[in-house]
């Protein structure tokens, strides 16, 4: 079904393109926590790999691509090499590479969504395993450099919500039979423009009801 939807040659370039991006996210918290060239690299893999990973052993499809493809393993370590020499010219352009990876986050969930239910999953756990495609490296990023990941902070905008929304609407596509490449390409925008919204006015999720918590304001909750 993945094939139908996107030409192998379009998939793998729009795989490459979000890999890339979430490498960079990678490898500058690994600039900014300190870590050496090697912290720098496996942070950017991780990064850009880890969803995929997570999801492709779960579902069975072994060896993971990350492992099959030389252009998915070495594109990280690009990332991680340009951001190496030139990271204060990568942090100038952060809200650029932000935007990528906002379309990082919408096409990851939705091929990782149809790539798990081509793989014989219910629409829920491919619901679920979209969304680990698309936010599972930065969850381990974020373990990795000892941090809170972000998946789970109330101060940092919505992440999770728009990749939760366009795998919901892909397995609604796949229930009434209209998933194509015209509305797999709208769930991609959609869960692309929200993650833009959230980050230009700010959203985040609600904390729990009625909380009198005197906790410092840095405690996490769920996104």
């Amino acid at each position: 079904m993945l094939n139908e939807l996107f030409t192998p040659s379009v998939q793998h370039a729009l795989d490459i393109v979000g890999i890339f991006v979430f490498a960079i996210s990678g490898a500058l918290l690994a600039v900014r926590k300190n870590f050496d060239v090697f912290g720098i690299a496996v942070l950017a893999e991780v990064t850009a790999l880890g969803g995929g990973l997570f999801r492709d052993i779960v579902i069975g499809a072994v060896p993971p691509a990350a492992f099959t493809d030389l252009g998915y393993f070495t594109t990280p370590l690009l990332a991680a090499g340009l951001v190496f020499f030139l990271h204060p010219h990568v942090e100038r352009i952060q809200v650029g590479v932000n935007v990528f990876d906002a379309a990082g986050l919408g096409l990851f969930c939705v091929t990782g969504t149809v790539k798990a239910y081509a793989y014989g999953l219910g629409l829920t756990a491919s619901a679920a395993l979209g969304l680990a495609t698309a936010v599972g490296g930065g969850v381990l990023r974020d373990v990795l450099a000892n941090e809170v990941p972000s998946l789970l902070r109330w101060d940092r905008d919505l992440y999770a919500v728009p990749a939760m929304v366009g795998a919901t609407m892909i397995v609604l596509c796949i229930r009434f039979d209209t998933l194509n490449a015209f509305t797999s390409g709208t769930a991609v925008i959609l869960a692309f423009v929200l993650r833009l919204l959230a980050m230009r006015y700010h959203w985040r999720a609600p904390r729990a009801y009625n909380r009198r918590s005197a906790t410092a304001e840095e405690g996490p909750a769920a996104t």
